[in-house]
């Protein structure tokens, strides 16, 4: 196996009590192919999601608003498949899957192969708010996922307009469904034995893209989210890991002051997600003492190696993950509040766009992080990442 380490210290201080935040964002093809030429688009369309993040914190917002405001970010871009510019399906229609989790309440709202709908992120939002308010008449329980065209209803009548498919549709989603039409016709004309990936080297980021957010908050609470248009020329119905519990994202605040809290989104093969339940195994990991080495081995082993991919050869995902406690000193003193957080991104794609920012930054940073050369593609691994303290001292 082929890894790559890099890890990043980027130390930070904050001082004013309502820029206490740090949040970390995936964007613009999540993990997949990402091309030089397109790089700047990437960037910019992760620097506004975290600008968009950051302005609802400035604003006394908490992690469930920000991470919900950098994702409408991301699903408006036409250069993310995520709402707007989502890959087609084999009828070429568009279906979504979002998901959203907070790590204060361990609340989750999730929708699947949702259509109609420009912003699947807000009907999941909606969802988790709307578990909260407690049992439905003659004691029905609140649903916290919804598929399809029951999704689509229910989001109409809580309020969340609809949108047209060929409103959502942009020129490179479709010049995507028609070009992979071809290949499709193509391969069964001449019966290949083996499907190989529809999307060609240029066309991998919209083969298994998804985009997510990890934040903390001023009040130390950290949430997570996800929004995917899915894999390109997917059977209608299908509903990839941005949808699944435990899979596309996980949020959890610690409840004790020896854990931490911790923040996970993912992004790839969808199927390969679901199996490994990543999102989830990646948390739980993170409360090991040494977080670099703790996601090294948990991408190794429970993914790539994982015995539930054991006839798997080409193994692709990826995380970021987020992971905050309170400073030594914090913990002693009612007058200094102290957040330690540690932000990792990992993938076995070619490539991962991710963007990060804290209290303190005037913009957003943001990096391509590629695999190697001569790194195979799922069967390799690349992991960077840093350490943000974020401090503040009351009057």
């Amino acid at each position: 196996m082929h890894i790559t380490t890099l890890h990043k210290d980027h130390i930070c201080q904050a001082n004013k009590l309502n820029a206490f935040y740090f949040l970390m964002i995936f964007t613009s093809s999540g993990a997949g192919y990402h091309s030089e030429s397109k790089a700047k688009e990437y960037k910019h369309v992760c620097k506004r999601a975290c600008q968009r993040a950051v302005d609802r914190l400035r604003a006394g917002g908490l992690a469930l608003e920000a991470v919900t405001a950098a994702l409408m970010e991301l699903e408006d871009s036409p250069f993310t498949n995520a709402g707007t510019g989502s890959n087609l399906n084999l009828s070429g229609e568009i279906e979504c899957d979002a998901s959203i989790m907070d790590g204060k309440s361990l609340n989750y709202g999730a929708v699947g192969a949702l259509s109609g709908i420009k912003n699947p992120v807000l009907v999941a939002r909606r969802l988790l708010s709307e578990t909260q308010k407690g049992k439905l008449s003659a004691g029905r329980i609140p649903p916290c996922f919804l598929v399809g065209k029951g999704a689509e209803q229910w989001a109409i009548s809580h309020g969340i307009p609809a949108c047209p498919t060929e409103k959502m549709t942009t020129k490179f989603s479709l010049s995507g469904y028609k070009r992979n039409k071809r290949k499709m016709e193509l391969a069964e004309q001449v019966e290949t034995k083996r499907k190989r990936q529809l999307c060609g080297h240029e066309n991998n980021s919209a083969c298994l893209d998804t985009v997510g957010v990890v934040v903390v908050d001023r009040e130390g609470n950290v949430a997570a989210a996800v929004s995917s248009g899915g894999l390109a020329m997917k059977h209608p119905g299908r509903v990839g890991q941005a949808a699944h519990y435990g899979c596309g994202c996980w949020a959890e605040n610690a409840r004790d002051v020896s854990l931490y809290s911790t923040a996970v989104s993912t992004s790839g093969s969808g199927e390969h997600l679901i199996r490994t339940m990543l999102a989830r195994e990646c948390s739980t990991a993170m409360q090991a003492e040494n977080a670099h080495q703790a996601l090294l081995e948990a991408m190794q082993n429970k993914f790539i190696s994982s015995p539930f991919l054991a006839g798997e050869d080409c193994v692709l995902g990826g995380v970021i993950v987020l992971r905050c406690c309170t400073c030594g000193e914090a913990q002693r003193s009612e007058d200094i509040q102290a957040l330690l957080v540690e932000f990792l991104w990992s993938h076995t794609t070619e490539s991962m766009c991710v963007g990060y920012m804290s209290a303190q930054d005037s913009k957003a940073r943001t990096h391509i992080s590629r695999l190697p050369p001569g790194a195979v593609a799922g069967q390799s691994l690349a992991i960077e990442g840093g350490v943000c303290r974020l401090g503040t001292v009351s009057d």
